[in-house]
């Protein structure tokens, strides 16, 4: 039967996808800025779902081959997370955010940009993926049955962002105010730095 093995991809990538990360960050802002929400969860998604799709395949076996690889990842990531917090500590310090209660946009190629750098230079998005997601996958030997888990775990990911994105907007009323958005700036500030000092460590 290939329900079982598609629930367990399904609920294995939804958990480890879960946590708040860079990448939901992001997400969840945009989501409540109503800023090319669909392209972003699209672009999210689809890269997760490449991603999941190299580690069920067995891509897991390049991070033996060049042990350096999470290394040179985390020192990336944890660059661009440091940036990244520190353009949200000033945005919020400056406390321009007209564009944001106009629903206005600084265009939706540098989203994608920003959104791209989130996932493919979070050593996180590789852990989970490539590597734990990878090595479940192989409890499963027949074809048809990784398969399965594997397609569970795509969904769960397709899910689970355009569900972010969407239904941040429950939230919009409060976020009718430059205070309320500067709040969400220094707290998505913080969580950035910290991301990036726990991969530093």
């Amino acid at each position: 039967m290939l329900l079982a093995p598609a629930l367990h991809g399904f609920t294995t990538a939804f958990a480890l996808i879960l946590a708040i990360g860079a990448q939901n960050a992001f997400v969840l802002r945009q989501g409540l800025a109503k800023l090319h929400v669909f392209w972003l969860c699209l672009l999210c998604a689809a890269s997760d779902a490449l991603l999941i799709t190299a580690g069920v395949l067995g891509f897991g076996y390049i991070v033996d081959l060049y042990p350096m690889m999470p290394q040179i990842m985390a020192w990336g990531g944890a660059a661009f997370l440091l940036v990244y917090g520190a353009m949200r500590f000033l945005a919020a310090r400056k406390g321009e955010y007209a564009m944001q209660l106009s629903g206005q946009s600084a265009g939706l190629w540098a989203t994608l940009a920003t959104g791209a750098a989130f996932t493919w230079l979070n050593p996180h998005v590789y852990l989970d993926t490539l590597a734990l997601i990878g090595a479940i996958s192989t409890d499963y030997e027949d074809t048809a049955r990784k398969t399965a888990f594997g397609i569970g775990a795509v969904t769960s990911s397709f899910v689970f962002f355009f569900s972010l994105g969407y239904g941040a907007r429950l939230l919009a009323p409060v976020m009718q105010s430059t205070r309320a958005w500067r709040i969400l700036d220094i707290i998505i500030g913080l969580v950035m730095w910290a991301l990036a000092i726990k991969l530093l460590s």
